[in-house]
């Protein structure tokens, strides 16, 4: 457990004040400005068009919905696609999105993560544009690049232009983890990549496009109006939260490493007011940190552990050390918490294998393979990956 021992001495030495999602950007001289913001460049392209909007709750220009805002505007919205989570937001991971009306607008809502994670051809045929807003979080199992792909295949078979409006990437200064094997092709991993793969939703579009890994090698009419401002050097802290179970930035900067965690018997905190910040089970006495998961409407559903003290590490303030070091995922944690386990044989489900991409990461983990070993064995896919990434890239690159 000396990983965690040396975590836990640097957390008591670290301040937990920029836990809150506060872009600090928006003070400067050169703020960034997201492409949803730069009207002027994709409004013209929209008049006299059939839209459809594929959005959630960070799709906003200032303060005001991208939806509400184009429709104030008089812009011919016919419909909008719904995401994991839903179009407002309020829906927790994994749960089920019907169709619905929008209660503001009146617009119908077609739901991307129910019965049909790919619009229809029946739902793309009145559309002659469809305009995509939504800020991910540069990681291969946050399931939007997903979404996007699935929009993009429908668009190049139903002959409709997309647009994509550009927000920054706060893991868009870091490429790490192992890239996808492809009979571990999912939702939660649909293309060769690692899972934190440093790029834009702008770039990481262009990337589909131009190596052709839509079905069948289609490529979409696209375009991408860029962030004004941005390179991937700077670190970059959302304004709004990304989804319910990213709530501040503590969540989002321990998200890539933490969420391997879900293929295991370990709770990440699901079901209380810190997911992503810590870590812990009910029947292994592994930390002085305790909390309970509890089922919270639109958070969390039936969480692991649920009603269950769970005793574990909290996490708080890690996003200071990770800022301080090279930007990588972290596996210690993970390796220490596998090896103190004694019924080693119920610590991964099925899942993790899933989320990493590969069976390769257990079974280095279960051979007692060093963190140094395991990043080793990445590097030769991963170079691989940078060189084809920085085809792609729309700003200046963190090396």
């Amino acid at each position: 457990m000396k990983t965690f021992l040396i975590l836990i001495l640097l957390f008591a030495f670290c301040s937990c004040g920029s836990a809150q999602l506060d872009n600090s950007e928006s003070e400067d001289l050169h703020p960034i400005i997201t492409g949803a913001e730069q009207t002027t460049e994709y409004l013209p392209l929209l008049k006299g068009n059939n839209i459809a909007i594929v959005a959630n709750q960070t799709s906003v220009i200032q303060n005001t919905h991208l939806v509400d805002s184009l429709f104030s505007l008089g812009m011919n919205i016919v419909k909008v696609f719904g995401p994991e989570h839903g179009f407002r937001g309020n829906a927790g991971a994994g749960d089920t999105i019907n169709d619905d009306i929008d209660a503001k607008t009146g617009i119908s809502i077609v739901s991307l993560y129910g019965k049909n994670k790919k619009p229809t051809g029946e739902s793309m045929t009145d559309i002659d544009v469809v305009l995509f807003d939504i800020q991910d979080v540069g990681v291969r199992f946050y399931t939007y690049i997903s979404t996007m792909s699935y929009v993009m295949e429908a668009c190049a078979e139903n002959t409709v232009s997309m647009i994509v409006l550009d927000r920054p990437n706060p893991h868009g200064d870091y490429v790490d983890g192992p890239v996808l094997d492809p009979d571990y092709t999912s939702f939660v991993g649909l293309h060769q990549i690692p899972v934190v793969h440093g790029m834009t939703i702008g770039e990481y579009a262009q990337m589909v496009n131009g190596e052709e890994l839509l079905k069948d090698g289609v490529k979409c009419d696209l375009k991408v109006i860029p962030v004004k401002n941005y390179d991937h050097r700077t670190p970059y802290e959302l304004p709004i939260a990304p989804s319910p179970n990213l709530p501040n930035q503590n969540s989002i900067v321990l998200y890539p490493s933490l969420c391997f965690f879900e293929g295991t018997i370990i709770s990440i905190g699901r079901g209380t007011d810190f997911p992503f910040q810590v870590i812990g089970h009910p029947r292994y006495a592994i930390g002085s940190f305790t909390f309970m998961p509890e089922d919270r409407e639109g958070v969390a559903i039936n969480p692991k552990h649920e009603g269950e003290i769970c005793y574990g590490y909290s996490q708080f303030g890690f996003n200071e050390i990770f800022y301080q070091n090279p930007k990588k995922l972290h596996l210690g944690g993970l390796i220490d918490m596998y090896n103190y386990f004694k019924g080693k044989e119920e610590f991964f489900t099925s899942y993790f294998d899933k989320l990493a991409g590969t069976a390769e990461l257990r079974l280095q983990i279960e051979a007692g393979k060093t963190e140094q070993e395991i990043r080793a064995s990445w590097q030769e896919n991963l170079q691989a990956f940078k060189e084809v990434r920085k085809k792609y890239l729309l700003y200046t690159d963190f090396e």
